[in-house]
């Protein structure tokens, strides 16, 4: 073992000092055995794993696994030569831990655990607790200590106990870290990666100047492969070796915070990939996995299926949420490929799946574990989001486990997402026959509590980058892809754009490369970051945009039947009615001179946003800042006033 070692590299960056921290003594007793077999050990990860402690005198550390089927195990690591007899592990009774004091281990050695099965198979895994990973492609576990780092975020995190996620702004910009920027390759940082602490900087730099409230973090818990993004993960406990350690991951969310960004992080209790060294077949026995290949693996995918029926797998991941909310202030989890798990039969043909007790094709373990991670994550953590990525119209999904929801904060929009880029991809003239893609999300708009997405899915594996869909040459793209973002920024529902969508990056998102940033250096792409950052600008500062994105006084149709011109007028109010703006948005390249639109009230009506201006790309076309509506009836509508309406132009109007 210890000769295929590789030694980690990191990115150059701020490191935390290397400490050895003060001990006490740790064991695991007859309570933990107890409530981890209940499924109710909530902070169980403070006894699993690797940790400093001391006994008789001598400081060393404990190291803790759960492996019920195993004939034996010991810990092989940096500190015994990796020898399998040296440190034997205690079998502590009827659960399945098994347990060891290693005198002299010390942090930043490398380990894991040899478990020899009841049919004699040797194998060697990581440990499913551990806080920390060699860098690929070593696949060890490290030693660490993840309690000295001195957190200064608590303005953030005071507040945010206080906050109502459906009335704030929200306004995600997801990341994949690896591939956003990158350094040029040295023999030191071959892959170019930045450390999380300078990634802190660079990042944080850019979000407020775009005016995201939000990041979202792709491939973040330890995982093998690349090009996983990292959804197919090893380390569920582990921030990635990547871009550093956990307490430099620690200062990443914590410089995020004190900058007024909220963080979330994907989070994947779908399925786990059958690298020899992870979770599968831990102990010679589906351990964590049902052990019926029918649940228990992804026909699709070549993963296993966390077993659900089992209280000490749902308590691994249940804790982990908890974990990485808890111990690393992290505001939300979205939960990726919520529906593989709902449902039984998914990605299955007729006999590759088992029916549940009532003959059905609901998961009904997964169902409840999902109510009770929710319950007990957002019960916990007033303020923290759990957020579903539900591709189906399973009911209730952001609904209250007491009214039978499964309990998440709020749920990505797949379908209006799906619906709005094949909209977006139609050649202007066909647009009016289906003109129904843009209107039909209102009719179950508030059905859930949904954010639209426009996610790293859609633009990887043939997909085309979001500019690319756009129809027409090479202007008329960028003038589209203004219309679509105005549209969905006016739309009820939060929002996310994944990294180089708003500056209409050309090539399909790699994880192997960082995004085009050259492409700022040209006048469409520079002008096309200015309308986005006006649009969230837009969004910011105006309630109208979220405040009432939950309920139907909130939106209104101006006209939604305007589809030989493809033309969209809408209203967004806020609570209060005191601000309320006006968006009319056209979807072809044929100018309306003179357009005339329905108004709710006899006011004066500011332009507030106009996508013609120079600054954005457009032909800079004079227009007068404030309209006076008129008693002419128009959209049913005793009020009105005109407007010269550019092609592919959007306006908006504040009253």
């Amino acid at each position: 073992m210890a000769e295929t070692r590789k030694k980690t590299t990191q990115s150059k960056g701020k490191k935390a000092p290397a400490r050895q921290p003060r001990t006490k003594e740790l064991k695991i007793g007859e309570l933990d055995e107890y409530l981890f077999g209940m499924g109710t050990h909530y902070d169980i990860y403070k006894k699993l794993g690797a940790h400093l402690t001391k006994r008789r005198g001598k400081e060393g550390v404990y190291f803790a696994v759960w492996a019920p089927n195993a004939k034996s195990v010991s810990v092989v690591g940096d500190f015994n030569g990796w020898d399998t007899k040296k440190n034997e592990m205690e079998h502590l009774g009827g659960i399945g831990f098994w347990a060891v004091f290693v005198p002299g281990a010390k942090l930043g050695q490398l380990y894991k655990f040899y478990i020899v099965t009841k049919n004699g198979q040797e194998l060697y895994k990581a440990d499913p607790f551990a806080n920390a990973s060699e860098f690929r492609p070593g696949t060890a576990s490290k030693i660490v200590d993840i309690s000295g780092f001195k957190w200064s975020d608590g303005d953030w995190m005071e507040k945010r106990v206080n906050k109502n996620p459906d009335e704030e702004p929200m306004t995600i910009y997801e990341v994949h870290p690896g591939s956003w920027k990158k350094h040029p390759a040295t023999e030191e940082n071959p892959d170019g990666f930045y450390n999380y602490r300078e990634f802190a900087h660079a990042l944080t730099d850019y979000v407020k100047d775009m005016g995201y409230t939000h990041v979202e973090l792709m491939g973040i818990a330890e995982h093998p492969f690349d090009g996983s993004w990292g959804y197919q993960v090893t380390g569920y406990y582990a921030p990635t070796s990547r871009y550093g350690s956990p307490l430099d991951f620690k200062y990443l969310v914590n410089y995020l915070h004190k900058n007024k960004i909220g963080v979330i992080l994907d989070w994947v209790p779908a399925h786990f990939p059958r690298d020899a060294h992870g979770l599968a077949e831990f102990d010679g026995t589906c351990c964590y996995e049902y052990a019926d290949p029918r649940k228990g693996e992804h026909p699709d995918w070549g993963t296993k299926v966390f077993d659900f029926g089992k209280n000490e797998v749902k308590n691994f991941l249940i804790a982990n949420a908890l974990y990485w909310i808890e111990e690393f202030h992290v505001d939300g989890l979205r939960v990726d490929a919520v529906a593989s798990i709902l449902y039984l039969d998914y990605g299955r043909r007729d006999g590759e799946w088992v029916p549940n007790i009532y003959g059905g094709n609901k998961n009904l373990e997964a169902i409840e574990f999902f109510k009770h991670l929710n319950s007990v994550v957002l019960g916990r953590n007033h303020g923290a989001l759990m957020i579903a990525e539900e591709s189906t119209a399973w009911p209730k999904v952001t609904g209250k486990p007491e009214d039978d929801g499964l309990g998440f904060s709020m749920k990505w929009n797949m379908g209006w997402m799906h619906d709005f880029l094949e909209y977006m991809k139609l050649d202007p003239y066909f647009r009016q026959y289906n003109h129904h893609n843009m209107t039909f999300a209102m009719t179950y708009a508030y059905a859930e509590k949904y954010i639209l997405v426009l996610s790293h899915d859609e633009v990887v594996h043939l997909k085309c980058s979001m500019i690319n869909k756009m129809p027409g040459l090479y202007d008329d793209k960028f003038a589209n892809l203004k219309a679509g973002y105005s549209f969905m920024l006016g739309h009820p529902g939060k929002k996310l754009l994944f990294m180089g969508q708003d500056f209409a990056q050309f090539q399909e998102w790699s994880e192997a490369r960082e995004l085009d940033w050259y492409l700022l250096a040209e006048e469409k792409h520079q002008k096309m970051q200015n309308y986005v950052r006006a649009l969230l600008t837009l969004y910011r500062k105006n309630k109208a945009l979220f405040d009432s994105d939950q309920v139907g006084e909130g939106f209104e149709w101006i006209n939604a039947d305007d589809n030989t011109r493809s033309i969209f007028s809408f209203v967004r109010h806020s609570k209060d009615g005191k601000n309320n703006l006006l968006f009319v948005i056209n979807f072809t390249p044929v100018a309306r001179p003179d357009y005339r639109v329905g108004v709710p009230r006899r006011k004066q009506y500011k332009l507030i946003l106009n996508s013609d201006e120079e600054q954005y790309g457009g032909y800079g076309t004079p227009q007068p800042e404030v309209y006076k509506a008129v008693k002419s009836e128009c959209d049913g509508r005793p009020y009105s006033f005109a407007y010269h309406l550019p092609p592919y132009g959007v306006a908006v109007f504040k009253f």
